[in-house]
This record gives structure tokens, sequence and C-alpha cells, in this order.
């Protein structure tokens, strides 16, 4: 009797062994805001510190050539989830509704009815999925409500615009409004320069910090969903200004900076230690990563947990930010809405043990209209029509299964309409088409000059008339005028 049982014990633990292994791994998207290429360590940032990110590439691997889809945050965001790049997304641009105050909240263009996204993606495969951030794909009454694509949960702030403020009067939980214990702060109020005074710069400071909600409700979704399978979009708002971080996070670097007041003549809120904020700020999105690692280990999922980790966008150029002094682009030319390397090259970085050989780097260059196929990969299902490949392949070290492309296309209608190519070692590049339909090309060997500093364009006329060939063949005409800004003499152009 006693072999018999012996025998059944063995039995249910070798099928939930099995079970085990077989159950489709959590994933953990993590997604700054405006963070920089140069900005975390294992990029090479020297000056802030980020320990839980460095521990995130040593254990996995960090690519060096990976792009964002475009330039800003919510078309960034749209392609991402939709895995579509800049000549086929829907949202292109940040077309904004509404205004700062909370009586006229109003979000971005919404995602339209039957958009799949990752989340839908996902949801299909048995995933739980939340969105714990900022969204900027449409309030909640609208169509591009993210419980409307594709994500059970979702918590922190519908318009990028309320984003401004890290102590806002309320985050949204689902449809509801999440009332927080801040009053109302207008973070584009002016300071004045000569009668400022300690208790101006405090105006801008609140009790309850918007990221610290935003990790409860994600620690809390992951240890509810524990059993999973479950995929969590974690969009982060740091370290998009406004610069507001608590106080306890500043006093870190304050005294290491030669620095002077920031008033917000550059928009967004006054601070006394712009440096210092900057830094803490980036440095409290890296303890944020470090609780949800911590949390994922201490629920023993680390086996069966993807964690990736990226940004949306470049390094801005106002609210007080100071790129050059931090190096945010690592020596890269272009910020935050240009389609040179500074404003679309990010950070990816990923880690799960025992799939992804640790302390890894990759030059394969990638792209965040790829993450469709890579999730799908990961999750072990078929991904829906996009635009990427999936990099699941080279994380874990299976290179010779690595699918490749010929190029990497980017589209940008803002500040001016811009179109950006990527083929192998050759960046081209057009600005100001909508004034100069027949703008030339620029043209850059990214091998020798990854700074951007040297036209070559007039020695490659052959390279130049095969961009023109890429644009015919990916445009197509989106919905709204402002962003229709490639016609057929920009096509033309040589």
């Amino acid at each position: 009797m006693r072999a018999a049982s012996l025998f059944v014990a063995v039995l249910l633990y070798c099928l939930a062994t099995t079970a085990q292994s077989r159950q489709q791994p959590n994933i953990i998207f993590i997604y700054a805001d405006d963070l920089g290429y140069g900005e975390t360590g294992p990029y090479g940032q020297q000056k802030i510190k980020t320990p839980h990110l460095d521990r995130l590439s040593a254990e996995g691997i960090h690519f060096n050539q990976f792009y964002t889809s475009t330039p800003v945050c919510a078309p960034a965001r749209c392609m991402l989830l939709t895995g579509r790049h800049g000549g086929h997304s829907y949202i292109r641009g940040n077309y904004e509704m509404g205004g700062f105050a909370d009586s006229l909240e109003g979000g971005q263009m919404p995602l339209p009815e039957g958009t799949v996204t990752i989340g839908h993606m996902l949801q299909q495969a048995g995933y739980t999925t939340a969105a714990i951030g900022k969204w900027g794909l449409g309030m909640p009454f609208t169509t591009g409500s993210p419980n409307n694509q594709g994500f059970n949960y979702f918590y922190g702030y519908f318009d990028q615009k309320q984003a401004h403020n890290y102590y806002p009067t309320h985050l949204w939980e689902n449809g509801k409004a999440d009332s927080l214990h801040n009053t109302f702060i207008d973070v584009h109020r002016h300071t004045d320069p000569q009668t400022a005074t300690d208790k101006d710069f405090d105006y801008f400071k609140g009790k309850d910090y918007a990221v610290d909600e935003m990790t409860k409700k994600a620690t809390q979704f992951i240890s509810s969903h524990r059993n999973g399978p479950f995929f969590l979009y974690l969009p982060y708002t740091l370290p998009h200004v406004s610069l507001q971080v608590p106080d306890s996070a500043v006093q870190r670097y304050i005294g290491q900076f030669d620095e002077k007041p920031y008033y917000g003549q550059q928009g967004y809120a006054a601070h006394k230690y712009p440096l210092s904020a900057y830094a803490a700020m980036i440095t409290y999105l890296d303890t944020q990563v470090g609780i949800i690692m911590q949390l994922v280990a201490r629920l023993g999922l680390d086996n069966n947990t993807i964690i990736l980790f990226s940004s949306d966008n470049g390094t801005t150029f106002n609210g007080g930010v100071d790129p050059q002094f931090f190096n945010s682009t690592g020596g890269l030319r272009g910020l935050k809405m240009d389609l040179y390397e500074g404003g679309i090259r990010e950070p990816l970085i990923a880690r799960w043990p025992g799939k992804i050989p640790a302390g890894k780097t990759s030059e394969l260059p990638g792209v965040q209209y790829d993450i469709m196929a890579t999730l799908a990969a990961i999750a072990g299902i078929k991904a829906p029509a996009n635009d990427g490949i999936s990099l699941l392949p080279e994380m874990t070290g299976k290179h010779a299964q690595q699918a490749t492309r010929k190029y990497i296309y980017f589209e940008y209608p803002e500040k001016g309409g811009a179109i950006a190519i990527r083929m192998g070692q050759w960046k081209g590049i057009k600005n100001g088409l909508k004034k100069n339909p027949g703008a030339n090309w620029e043209l850059y060997d990214l091998n020798k000059d990854k700074a951007e500093e040297h036209d070559v364009a007039g020695m490659h006329a052959d390279l130049l008339k095969e961009f023109d060939a890429i644009v015919k063949k990916e445009h197509r005409n989106t919905h709204l005028n402002e962003w229709e800004f490639i016609n057929s003499k920009m096509k033309a152009a040589r």
C-alpha cells in the first residue's frame, strides 16, 4: 500500500512539474518615458546610478542597436502595441485633445475599434493582461480605452498632458477616477527668478507620488496572478519632465553637481536642483525595476518570467533637462522628436533565467515594432499581421534561427515631416518634407560615423534610389491630412 501511495505521489509530482514546464511564461514589459540611450549604466552612463538595470543586463542581454518606432510618445506606444511602423500605423503623431486642467482632461486620439494589440494577442492565448502607467491612446469613454484594447486591467494616466504632473489629483483604475491626496498643481506655471523662494519650488510637490501608486498596483497584479500566465505592460512616466521626484531621492545627488535653479523658462515645473532631480528620477525608475525583480524572485517566478525594458523615445530638450551634461544620447546626434540616432535609438534589455544567457550583448538592429512578434514567439503562438520580426532567437543565443531584415523604416509627420531608413551600416534621413517635398537624402555610414556627422549621400546615388523605392513601398496614406506629408513629388525625389 505504501508503495502504491509513493507511486501516486511521484506521478502527481511529475505531472505537476511537466505542467509547470509547459506553462506559458509570464511577460513584464517595462517602458520608460523620454529615457535617453546613454542614461543607464548598461549603456555607459557615469553620473546616474542604475544598479537594478545594471543587474538586469548582467543577468540577461542588452541590444546596442535597438530603436523606438518613432520619436514621440503616443505614436511610439501605438506602434509598440500594434507592431506597425510609421508608414502603416493608425496613430503617427501626438494628436492632443482637451487641456491641462482636470476639467479639460481629454486625452489623445484613441485607437479605433478593430485594432489588434499585443494585449488582444496575449489575451487570446490565455494571458491575463494589465497596463499600468501612461496610456495616451484614448480615454475610458472611447474605443481607445485599454479595457477595449486587450487589457483586463488598467491603472494610471489616460491623458499624456495630465502625466506632466507626478502629483495628480487622480489616476484612473479601469474606467473610474482614483482620487489621490494631492491638490491640483499647474506644472506649467512660471516662477519668477527675481523673487523665487523655497515656497515657490515647494508648490510643485505633493503627497501621493504617481509612480509609487503605479508600482503598488503592479505588485498587486503580479501577486494576484502568480499562477499565470500574465502579461504586465508597465509604461512608467519617468524620467519625462516635469522635474518632480521625492526629496529623499534628490538628496542622494545634491552636492555632486555644479547646478543652478531651474525656473521653468523652458516649460514644466521649476526645481531648485534640476540636475540632481533629473538624475534622481532615473534612479527612482531603476528602483521600481528592482522592486519588480525582487517580487518576481520572492514569488518563485524567476525562471518562468521574462522581464524586458525599453523607452518610447530619446531624451527631451526642455523642462530643465541637460542632455549634454549627462551625455544622455551616448554621443549620438539628435534628441526627442528627431529621427537622428539620439532621438530613436533606445535601450532594450531582456532577462529570462535559464532561457536568455547572462551577460550578453547584441549588435542586431531591432525596433519596437518587433515586440509583437517577439512576445508571440515567447508565448508560443502565431502573431497577428505586423511589420516586425521576432528577436527571441537572438535573445536566447539561437543565432542561426534569427530572422533578418533588409531595412528598418521610420516615418514621422511632426517637426516638419521626416523619414529615415536603416539598412545594414547605412542610415538615410530626410527632414523638412512638409515645406520641401523634394528634400535630398542625407546618408551616414553608422559603422564609421554613429554620430551622423559626415553626410556621404553624394557618393551613393544607387543606394538613394533604393531608399526612394522603399518609401514608395512602405508608405500608406493616413486618415489625417496633417500627418500626410509624403506625396508623389517626394517619392520621385533623388
